[in-house]
């Protein structure tokens, strides 16, 4: 009898402590809310923590870690494995003041749980700073891209396919498309949630996330809708920031001759978007309202080359027009005519012309007068576009089967290729300094320069040859058709577009 006690005594301990251990499991597991689990992600100095408050369904999270940027994350991270296409919602706030503004609130999508994995986040800075940062291949370095919105309440990002999204609140409190994208290719299972970061390894830094919302997205059924983001990217950094985005189709930025504003064409118009206004205004170019994406601004920053259709001729032709809006001038008498280069001096135009069914480079006096072609290639020849000294007249030209980038005297002479690789190149700019070519490239199979593909934007050192990839967007024609360059060479402006099903693009 005494063994049989003992007995039952101890299969009563083993059922307590069976009961104790599962409802610990569920305390933990509903402590949580809708993530799994949680954990300090690289190196940090503190350890972070999560509490959970489910009459308010959100998550206070404390996170130290000196960064998430370069080839290493280290932060606090709450999160769910998930497959599919999600989107994770979330308002967010910080706890207290810091001397470091740069302390992160994100909501992350990432691989897995090394710090140098592939991710994607939509980060809130305690600045206001809100971006979309990503890091395609492990171990590489993070880019970004930042919203023109600064501290939004509420932010979101979206995966659809392979195409990550961006979403912040706007002043009417609703969520719309930030303007920012990326594509890049994860494994599913992956990892959804949310984290801080205090951007300095000594202290610990922390954040309230309310209303979070994690949703698995059904397959889109709704039409798609284009939005055009004009970007500006920093050529030292390759930082990307949005300055306008819009519902709307527009092309081909242009940067004023002082950097205060930028130039493009959207529905036949010109428009000027001054660099502190969210709107932009149209230039007056009647009765030329019937304007393409190539057009550029005088080397004395006072009129405009446009190329428009007209109503005597549904050809395209060149004209100038004061910067300000006015009456255009035609200068072109042949047609189709697509301006793209305006010499140093300001005397002479370049520009695209067919002629007898074959696209040459010619050039034309300012003042008016006629035409003289520069090439007589078999093949497209198009982009003609003066070095800053005036001595060179760079073009693509596919004489050679791939669409390539050229250079020839001014005069039309001398003409040999300038670099050669297995992507098709298009729509080159040449820094105001010298020191620059940027490009877009398409894949090798890509014919013409079309709208809505996966490019790249390179950058070509005048000094070495040397090419390396400045960004990767989703774009084409539109992107750079025309010159671009920040005054001080040390920006560039350009046009990035996004295709998001009617679910996702209407403000919510």
């Amino acid at each position: 009898m005494q063994l049989s006690f003992h007995r039952c005594i101890s299969c009563l301990c083993s059922v307590t402590l069976f009961l104790l251990t599962t409802a610990s499991a569920q305390t933990a597991t509903t402590s949580l809310g809708i993530f799994q689990d949680h954990g300090d992600v690289g190196t940090v100095l503190h350890p972070g923590s999560v509490e959970y408050d489910p009459a308010r369904q959100s998550y206070t999270i404390s996170g130290s870690g000196e960064n998430m940027w370069f080839g290493q994350d280290d932060f606090h991270y709450l999160w769910k494995k998930v497959s599919g296409d999600v989107s994770l919602t979330a308002d967010i706030s910080f706890i207290g003041t810091t001397e470091n503004n740069h302390r992160k609130a994100v909501l992350m999508i990432r691989q897995g749980l090394d710090g140098n994995a592939k991710s994607v986040d939509v980060a809130r800075h305690g600045e206001g700073l809100t971006s979309l940062q990503y890091r395609d291949v492990a171990g590489a370095d993070t880019q970004e891209v930042q919203s023109n919105v600064t501290a939004p309440t509420t932010i979101r990002i979206e995966k659809r396919g392979d195409y990550f999204y961006a979403f912040v609140s706007g002043k009417d409190g609703k969520l719309q498309p930030a303007g920012t994208a990326t594509k890049l290719q994860l494994t599913e299972p992956f990892y959804v949630g949310i984290g801080v970061c205090s951007h300095d390894k000594n202290v610990t830094e922390k954040a309230i996330f309310s209303n979070v919302r994690l949703v698995s997205l059904p397959t889109a059924t709704g039409k798609p809708i284009l939005y055009s983001s004009l970007e500006t990217i920093t050529i030292a950094s390759s930082d990307r920031r949005v300055a306008y985005v819009a519902p709307i189709h527009f092309e081909a930025p242009n940067w004023s001759r002082d950097g205060s504003f930028f130039l493009f064409n959207s529905e036949g118009r010109i428009q000027r978007l001054a660099l502190n206004e969210t709107e932009p205004t149209p230039v007056a170019t009647d009765p030329q309202n019937r304007c393409n994406n190539d057009h550029g601004i005088s080397p004395d920053g006072h009129s405009i080359a446009i190329s428009c259709q007209s109503s005597s001729d549904p050809k395209s032709s060149i004209f100038t027009v004061p910067i300000t809006g006015g009456t255009p001038q035609q200068i072109t008498k042949n047609s189709p005519s697509y301006w793209h280069g305006w010499s140093p001096d300001g005397k002479t135009l370049a520009f695209t012309g067919e002629r007898n069914g074959n696209f040459d480079i010619y050039t034309i006096p300012v003042a008016g007068g006629e035409e003289t072609r520069l090439t007589k290639a078999e093949g497209l020849d198009d982009g003609p576009e003066y070095s800053p000294d005036g001595d060179y007249i760079y073009f693509n030209s596919e004489r050679t089967g791939l669409m390539q980038i050229w250079r020839m005297k001014s005069d039309g002479s001398e003409q040999e290729q300038v670099l050669s690789d297995d992507t098709n190149d298009w729509f080159h700019h040449i820094s105001p300094d010298g020191k620059w070519m940027v490009f877009l490239s398409y894949e090798k199979g890509v014919t013409g320069h079309p709208a809505e593909k996966d490019v790249m934007l390179q950058l070509m050192s005048m000094q070495d040859k040397k090419v390396r990839v400045l960004a990767k967007l989703f774009g084409g024609q539109g992107t750079i058709n025309v010159p671009s360059w920040s005054p001080d060479s040390l920006k560039l402006a350009f046009v990035s577009y996004e295709l998001l099903p009617e679910e996702s693009a209407e403000p919510k």
